[in-house]
């Protein structure tokens, strides 16, 4: 990993006031992102508030941007769409891209993620799944206050917790049970409340950033450029959930 493991003191949530301006990832002004948010705004309707717009957004992208694995988080939004197809990360950078365009505020939170969460989805190919994976998590500024993406949608009362295994993503998780990463919630069936307790997963918190550009600017990406070119043919079309290809020089 870049992340060079030294102690980080993360940025204060008071001090990170987010943005609606396009980014090199959140490309908001392309025209194929430009479409999408004239769909969300048709479809979402005249008077629509702002979680109705992004919950429309975000099921659009979960239906039409086909969930695969990725180890390229930086890819621009618009050539997420181009593709119809993008990893968690790069799905969640789509539906960050309308917020701004809408004129609603996002940040990320920085997490550092035992890399064990990631093994049900790979299960011959633990080796390869590295020690800590750098996950930018969103959040929305509505009616003056920061809502992360898994508070974004109202939690199934019996939902059961995501155990990223299979074909959902935390992205469609979010749309059905709540994802949370700080410990102020109980986990589905674990803890009997809908919303899905995920905070023993994070080992490093490295604050809050006016955007996921700033975020891998400062502390890179989970893998480092040479294993992203090397893994990223062989990942990007691959379904999540699907097995995975068998991976040259790799034994179980």
């Amino acid at each position: 990993m870049p992340w060079r493991g030294a102690k980080v003191r993360p940025e204060t949530a008071a001090g990170v006031g987010g943005s609606t301006r396009a980014t090199a990832i959140l490309d908001w002004e392309q025209p194929v992102v430009a479409a999408l948010v004239e769909r969300v705004r048709r479809e979402a309707g005249p008077g629509a508030d702002a979680r109705a717009v992004l919950r429309v957004a975000h099921g659009i992208i979960a239906r039409e941007v086909r969930p695969v694995y990725s180890v390229e988080d930086r890819h621009p939004a618009s050539r997420t769409l181009r593709l119809g197809r993008g990893s968690c990360s790069q799905r969640m950078a789509v539906l960050e891209a309308v917020a701004r365009a809408v004129g609603v505020r996002t940040r990320v939170r920085g997490l550092l993620v035992d890399g064990a969460f990631w093994y049900p989805r790979f299960p011959r190919l633990k080796r390869l799944v590295p020690e800590r994976v750098l996950l930018a998590w969103p959040e929305f500024l509505i009616d003056r206050e920061w809502v992360p993406i898994g508070e974004l949608f109202e939690p199934v009362a019996e939902g059961e917790a995501f155990s990223n295994r299979g074909g959902e993503t935390l992205f469609d998780a979010v749309a059905r049970v709540g994802v949370d990463w700080s410990g102020s919630v109980s986990c589905g069936a674990q803890g009997g409340g809908a919303a899905c307790d995920l905070s023993a997963q994070v080992l490093v918190d490295l604050g809050y950033f006016d955007s996921r550009d700033e975020l891998f600017a400062r502390h890179g990406q989970t893998l480092c450029r040479t294993a992203r070119i090397l893994l990223e043919p062989v990942l990007a079309r691959w379904s999540a959930g699907a097995r995975l290809p068998a991976i040259t020089g790799y034994r179980q």
